[in-house]
């Protein structure tokens, strides 16, 4: 039995985790290719800026959970991702448009979450970057504040 691994076009976003958690949030990157490689690890790519436009992951997960965070009319093709053992790709809110974000690839032993809307920005808010924004902004604040009122 012959197995064919697409290759990954040479612009794209290469993601690599291996045993660990990483966070991608924001505006963080204007591309539209992604080969994410990822081996006992959570990923979490927020993919929100890219809205309508098209975008493709190839996937090679290995026990890990890929979690991305998608604009609210972002439909998902998954018919290229090929898994072996145990694992799917959960998206709860899919809209009935056509395919904007195409996976690729294989995954074991591994899952793809969608989340999409009032669930993305909450992920997105939650997260400690943006909390360390917010505590670093409201100090800068103060120090102003104060140098005001002397």
């Amino acid at each position: 039995m012959t197995t064919m691994t697409a290759r990954p076009a040479s612009s794209a976003t290469r993601i690599h985790a291996d045993h660990t958690v990483l966070k991608h949030f924001g505006d963080w990157t204007a591309d539209r290719a992604f080969h994410v490689r990822s081996r006992k690890s959570t990923v979490l790519l927020d993919l929100r800026a890219a809205g309508r436009d098209e975008i493709e992951l190839l996937l090679e997960l290995d026990g890990s959970t890929l979690t991305l965070l998608l604009a609210d009319d972002a439909a998902v093709e998954q018919w290229d991702l090929h898994f072996a053992g145990r694992g799917r790709v959960k998206d709860d809110q899919a809209p009935e448009l056509p395919a904007t974000v195409r996976l690729h690839g294989r995954a074991t032993a591994s899952r793809v979450i969608v989340r999409r809307g009032g669930t993305a920005e909450l992920y997105s808010l939650a997260s400690l970057a943006r909390l360390r924004e917010a505590h670093r902004i409201h100090r800068t604040a103060e120090r102003s504040d104060a140098g005001q009122n002397a």
